[in-house]
């Protein structure tokens, strides 16, 4: 008999009040929050997107910072939406004896972050009670919080290190580490909770103007989305991307982050849970060509500032990411003390990732500088300057293997994606000369841009299964391979690419509705262990392809799957449980925002009307041609 221990009883994963598709988000363009449909905000990172949390109950409990506002009566019901083209949230609780709307937002322009809460009384009574639960540093800082002010102006102020929130509004009572306030909302009533943080060192800042900050902010969403040319049925879901992808653009630097979140699993339980509050070279370059195709000239110059300052320097040091103002070191660490949304973990800060070589930002980046000339963005010397060195490092090393876009912690490969990618850079360089009378060493690139397609068709095609390959050691095909024809490589009715999409449908489609995939975790190389769900920017590469090669009602039926994935006002995550409907992984997801606009644009193409701006494609034989998007396909000339 053993005289081991027995082992202590495993607790079951606790189960969070709100799943990630219960979240709306509100910001500023300089950080966000995530509140749930029961009206707990349960992440926040003050003041920054990349900054540790002041509220982390979505990996963990209540006790790991948690800030909740709801009618006491356990029976009310909740209806929200956005105020028009904002990011201001609308909710309206019902409860038996009457009803409150309940108006949430983050000012922007503010000197300092707040998060503004504001109850107004519709019709009868309705007492309200709100809970705080301030966890500094992802929940590993428990404040000293002291009442400041009077009763007539009651105020809470928590410090821990370097950083304060002062809560002004009604007045917050000491209950068992956490704080409550119980108030009664008549009809007619206007109450106002306001959070704002500020360094510690400072003085606490003024009293915001509620009424004028929230004036500003709607008006400042509005004008920012009127330009926005949408239409057809997915118009509504394209806009309310745009916005996304606004609000995920950080307001001074120009970085775009590709997600608000850290920690949200690919497989619940498992091990793939990663931090998305960084920039990316390619969900930034992507996010940026659909902004441009929509007209938004000055996130396209805002952008391009951001890279000049993140790369500068020896185009040997480029990272796949940064950080939103450009840092380079984003060493990952493990944070024991949250348990993870469904017990996943390690919960995970920093992000690994930014060491490895990726070849294809070279050609994302490249591709949308050049999108950003097409729309009139003009060049400087110091921006021409720096794409022509990233086309010399590209010459230089483009034969190497690499991770890939999926970012495999495996062997290095050579990746078809990769490898398009780099063509797709030589080309973009050959057009700046031919078409805009840049100097650069076009018949080089030239000669270069047909050796590298060369070799993609010799060992990127796999000639006994009629599609292109994974990578160039594998006959699998992965999801990436859609984006051949969106970058010109080849036409998306090409025999080879209605081949590869045959194999994708084959290999990747999973469920009912037939969602992608990004590549078979099976084949056991991507250095991780479990397996992922279907990821949405792949399906909505499909509807893409679709549609540019005639399969409209494909295309459509798809999408219209894709969008009612889509929670209540409209966010998505990066993978969706076809299972049970969840969302999974970080929210909201840039790279499924994006190529969501780009889906919709592509249908509306093959209807034949024309979508955003003038957008120039490569022809699958290396030349190129204006294309207006008035009729044809995406991938056909005009």
């Amino acid at each position: 008999m053993s005289t081991e221990p027995a082992a202590p009883p495993t607790a079951a994963p606790h189960t969070p009040p709100n799943r990630i598709e219960d979240h709306a988000l509100i910001g500023d363009t300089g950080t966000a929050a995530l509140v749930g449909r029961d009206g707990t905000i349960d992440w926040a990172c003050l003041p920054r997107f990349d900054n540790s949390s002041t509220f982390a109950s979505l990996l963990g409990t209540e006790d790991h910072g948690h800030w909740s506002l709801r009618p006491v009566d356990g029976d009310a019901t909740a209806e929200r939406k956005y105020d028009g083209d904002t990011l201001v949230l609308s909710t309206v609780w019902t409860t038996r004896d009457g009803v409150v709307e309940v108006t949430e937002f983050m000012p922007v322009g503010a000197h300092r972050p707040s998060i503004v809460r504001r109850v107004r009384g519709l019709r009868g009574t309705v007492e309200l009670r709100q809970t705080l639960r301030i966890r500094f540093d992802y929940a590993r800082a428990l404040p000293w919080i002291r009442q400041i002010g009077d009763d007539d102006e009651p105020a809470l102020l928590a410090t821990a290190g370097p950083g304060s929130v002062i809560v002004r509004g009604p007045q917050f009572r000491a209950d068992d580490h956490r704080h409550t306030a119980v108030t009664t909302i008549h009809d007619g009533d206007v109450l106002d909770t306001v959070l704002t943080w500020y360094p510690s060192h400072r003085e606490p800042p003024e009293p915001l103007d509620v009424d004028a900050a929230l004036a500003h902010t709607v008006q400042w969403w509005t004008a920012w989305t009127a330009p926005a040319q949408t239409s057809g049925r997915y118009a509504d879901a394209a806009r309310r991307s745009l916005v996304f992808l606004r609000a995920m653009t950080h307001g001074e630097t120009g970085g775009v982050v590709a997600a608000a979140t850290t920690g949200l699993p690919e497989d619940p339980g498992g091990e793939r849970n990663w931090d998305y509050r960084y920039v990316w070279l390619r969900d930034a370059s992507l996010a940026l060509a659909s902004l441009i195709a929509h007209g938004y000239r000055d996130e396209a110059t805002h952008w391009r500032g951001w890279l000049l300052r993140a790369i500068a320097g020896d185009p040997a040091d480029v990272q796949i990411m940064y950080g939103i103002a450009g840092e380079r070191e984003l060493p990952e660490r493990e944070l024991p003390e949250l348990p993870g949304y469904l017990g996943s973990t390690p919960v995970r800060i920093g992000n690994g990732a930014s060491t490895q070589y990726q070849g294809d930002v070279f050609g994302e980046v490249l591709a949308a500088l050049h999108d950003a000339r097409e729309l009139g963005v003009e060049e400087n010397a110091d921006s021409w300057a720096l794409q022509r060195a990233l086309l010399g490092y590209v010459e230089e090393h483009w034969q190497e293997p690499d991770n890939g876009i999926w970012e495999m912690r495996g062997p290095r490969r050579s990746f078809t994606h990769s490898r398009v990618m780099i063509w797709a850079a030589f080309d973009r360089g050959v057009a700046a000369v031919e078409e805009f009378g840049l100097e650069g060493p076009v018949e080089r690139w030239r000669t270069l841009r047909d050796t590298v397609r060369a070799e993609i068709e010799e060992h990127g095609w796999n000639a006994g299964r009629g599609s292109f390959r994974q990578h160039y050691d594998t006959d699998e095909v992965d999801a990436s391979l859609l984006v051949l024809p969106q970058v010109g490589f080849c036409r998306a009715d090409d025999p080879r690419m209605t081949g590869t999409v045959r194999a994708i449908e084959e290999d990747l489609r999973v469920g009912d509705d037939g969602l992608v995939l990004r590549y078979r975790t099976t084949a056991g190389f991507d250095g991780l262990s479990g397996a992922e769900h279907p990821f949405l920017a792949c399906s909505f590469w499909l509807v893409e392809q679709y549609a540019a090669s005639g399969r409209v009602a494909d295309a459509e039926h798809l999408m219209d799957v894709l969008v009612g994935y889509a929670n209540d006002v409209g966010m998505l995550s990066e993978e969706i449980d076809v299972a049970t409907g969840h969302h999974i992984g970080n929210t909201p997801q840039v790279l499924s925002h994006l190529t969501l606009v780009s889906a919709a644009d592509a249908i509306e193409r093959a209807h034949g009307r024309r979508i955003g701006h003038r957008t120039r494609l490569p022809l699958h034989d290396g030349g190129t041609r204006s294309w207006t998007g008035e009729g044809g396909r995406a991938g056909s000339p005009a």
